[in-house]
């Protein structure tokens, strides 16, 4: 089975069709550059253009980087703060003349995580985190998503965790890699004191690095670099879609 999935970011819109069975895109990814700027019809068409470019009739999943509620955008990350209020759900259902389910990118994440990637097969609680922009976050227990947690806006040292510890500190050369690894080993600590997970995932683009720099973090969780990287909005949207049109 096959469901298309779209992965809204602040750079790139990208979508693609998800073999459901083994997580693996099942045809080549297409992107075009996020809109400028980022309104909710900008960026409408070019999740349009994806779909219709892959000749793509079916069930859509579709992530938004902010909360999501019952397919209504609550917060806007890295977008136009014109999605704050929509139905995004409908519209884009309306425009694409296809069921769409929409989530919060780190949630999709995590749903791949779980069922494809690092967080597969286990149970207790997970915790998905991806270091970028700011600090994404997912939170699963025994493989079902508790939505929207946004740990990253969690008060850490008077300020948002991800203002103290987000990747784009090391990418823009305002923190050493060592020094910004010491800052994330303390702010997994607090989540850990907080919700006890039984498994940290480590995402985002810095993932790539998880070697270099892992030995700073001293969590008592298990803590793993993600395996999906970033495909797993895409795969993640495809998932949620999928459980959707199955209820």
């Amino acid at each position: 089975m096959q469901v298309f999935g779209v992965d809204v970011g602040g750079s790139g819109v990208k979508g693609a069709p998800v073999n459901l069975e083994t997580g693996a895109l099942a045809a080549e990814r297409l992107r075009i550059p996020t809109p400028q700027p980022s309104t909710p019809d900008a960026v409408t068409d070019a999740i349009v253009e994806i779909v219709h470019t892959s000749d793509w009739n079916g069930p859509v999943g579709i992530t938004i980087p902010g909360v999501v509620r019952a397919g209504v955008i609550e917060t806007a990350a890295n977008i136009d703060d014109g999605w704050v209020g929509i139905d995004a759900a409908s519209m884009l259902s309306h425009r694409l003349g296809m069921p769409v389910t929409v989530l919060n990118d780190a949630d999709a994440a995590g749903l791949a995580e779980a069922k494809y990637g690092a967080a597969a097969g286990i149970d207790g609680v997970v915790i998905l985190l991806t270091f970028g922009t700011g600090i994404g976050s997912a939170y699963l227990h025994d493989g079902r998503l508790i939505p929207n947690t946004e740990l990253g806006h969690l008060i850490f040292h008077r300020q948002k965790a991800e203002l103290y510890a987000a990747g784009r500190l090391v990418k823009r050369g305002e923190l050493e890699m060592d020094w910004w690894a010491s800052r994330v080993d303390e702010f997994l600590a607090y989540v850990e004191e907080l919700f006890w997970p039984d498994l940290f995932v480590f995402g985002g683009g810095i993932s790539k690095r998880f070697e270099t720099y892992s030995h700073h973090f001293t969590t008592k969780a298990r803590i793993v670099p993600a395996v999906l990287r970033n495909q797993a909005g895409i795969v993640g949207a495809a998932f949620a879609a999928s459980i959707r049109s199955e209820t």
